[in-house]
């Protein structure tokens, strides 16, 4: 990718010679005219995508200084090479101390500058690098946390400080993996491998050597000496994630090592001790599961020592508009040929009145496409045309003002939403069905998607297949529901 370097110089003449060596070094030049219109480059989207800018000090409508004073305040951590006329020791310091990299006295050689700013991209890196560590460290503090998330959060913090095994339960898409990252980074083992395994992923026939390794030559295709996921583990944790899907045959083989701390590689003569922090989670009823004696009781309360259950996005809607806007500014960050820069108040008022079946994970891949397909820098109800089509309550009811937390719209936008939700209602096509009783009063959930179903069934001729895709869910679930509301099927 090629790193953008922001210029800034109020000269036409210097900025194209500047423009020439930078492209000259592979870099990307961004000329700009001005300090007012380097800040307005400078915007949150834009920021990201500059590695360094070359800054004149001495322009009429805004200094250089002044503009690292705004950069200071913005807290934007770009390097900046300052350059000036002037080559004495005051304008330097003077520089130095209001945040510049290094400096540089007009006209300066091609070499000298590319010396310059290849230190100044090399520190941009660096920087970089170290943010996104710790921005990949999970917060169970986190202040946007919902009231229903709270309380496992809480929970997580206490079984973070000790060796307990965790079983996370929740729907798919909720954050299971997210917690459990969480749980690990604010232990004793946060320095230590965190190893995800997929049990519904793996190959019946390999789990155990996934698992606890194989020696060379233990089977046909052994060539060489293999790891498992338990000694890649060690000292660490190890995330069984959708533990509920192991086999019968792989869950006795869990049960023994969990049992005696020692795993058997497939093909070795003696077993090796392992120190592995166990955390499991799954999207199924365990406890369902051992009743009906498709998951071992004994393998069950090992894993359960202590319990987790993330509640789905639905119930913690006061959540989403933060989610939302924090997946904009990542996909902003990642897809650079987007226009898209930020969220408008009406496609935060969509999102908001969303059931989000598939949970967060659905919402980060409607955004990630609405930022794709976007036309504008700000995302509207139009960018998200599946969403307003499956809208099943009013979505000014979820943002009450007493339940916002950090990053939610402020209670003034909150009071906007309904008249945000009349205008959306008016410029889309009106549904077959009223979302509101004859009093004016919010419909109950059940008879509003009873209502999508008869209009799915008539829109699309009875076609099952179809018409579970339409609605997001599967055909065993859409023929529950058609029982469930006594809907006919001709």
């Amino acid at each position: 990718m090629i790193q953008a370097v922001l210029i800034v110089d109020d000269d036409p003449i210097q900025r194209r010679l500047l423009d020439a060596q930078v492209a000259r070094a592979g870099l990307r030049p961004v000329p700009c005219g001005g300090g007012r219109a380097a800040i307005d480059a400078l915007r949150d989207g834009e920021a990201a995508q500059i590695d360094a800018i070359i800054l004149d000090l001495m322009m009429p409508d805004m200094s250089g200084l002044e503009v690292m004073a705004e950069m200071r305040r913005r807290r934007l951590d770009i390097p900046v090479i300052v350059q000036t006329a002037k080559g004495s020791i005051d304008t330097v310091v003077e520089a130095m101390r209001a945040g510049a990299f290094d400096f540089v006295v007009k006209p300066v050689s091609p070499e000298k500058l590319r010396a310059t700013l290849d230190k100044a991209l090399r520190m941009r890196a660096a920087t970089r690098r170290r943010s996104r560590k710790t921005s990949d460290v999970p917060r169970l503090d986190d202040a946007a946390a919902s009231a229903a998330l709270r309380p496992v959060l809480s929970n997580a913090a206490k079984a973070a400080t000790s060796t307990i095994p965790v079983l996370i339960e929740g729907e798919t898409g909720v954050g299971k993996e997210w917690l459990a990252r969480a749980i690990q980074a604010h232990g004793d083992r946060a320095l230590a491998p965190f190893v995800p395994v997929n049990c519904g992923a793996m190959p019946t026939e390999l789990v155990e050597s996934i698992l606890f390794g194989h020696a060379k030559g233990a089977f046909t295709d052994a060539t060489a000496h293999h790891e498992g996921k338990f000694i890649e583990a060690d000292g660490g944790t190890l995330f069984l994630d959708e533990v509920g899907e192991l086999s019968a045959n792989a869950q006795v083989k869990l049960l023994r090592v969990l049992q005696d701390g020692e795993i058997d590689p497939v093909g070795s003569k003696t077993p090796t001790r392992t120190d592995v922090r166990i955390i499991s989670a799954t999207n199924r009823d365990l406890a369902a599961a051992v009743a009906t004696g498709r998951f071992r009781e004994d393998l069950y309360y090992r894993l359960n020592a202590f319990e987790l259950r993330v509640p789905p996005l639905r119930e913690r809607r006061s959540e989403i508009a933060a989610l939302a806007r924090g997946f904009v500014e990542h996909f902003v960050g990642v897809e650079r040929g987007t226009r898209v820069r930020r969220l408008s108040r009406e496609a935060i008022a969509i999102l908001c009145g969303y059931d989000w079946p598939g949970n967060i994970r659905q919402l980060e891949n409607t955004i990630h496409r609405a930022v794709v397909l976007g036309e504008g820098e700000s995302l509207v109800a139009a960018d998200f045309p599946q969403i307003t089509t499956l809208i099943t309550a009013d979505p000014s009811q979820p943002l009450r003002p007493e339940e916002s937390a950090a990053g939610q719209p402020e209670p003034r936008e909150v009071e906007d939403l309904e008249k945000l939700w009349n205008g959306i209602e008016r410029r889309h096509e009106a549904p077959a069905f009223p979302l509101r009783d004859a009093n004016g009063q919010i419909r109950r959930m059940e008879e509003v998607e009873a209502d999508l179903i008869r209009l799915a069934l008539r829109q699309y001729d009875g076609r099952m297949s179809e018409i579970a895709r339409r609605l997001g869910i599967g055909r065993s679930t859409l023929y529950r529901k058609l029982r469930a509301y006594d809907i006919a099927v001709d």
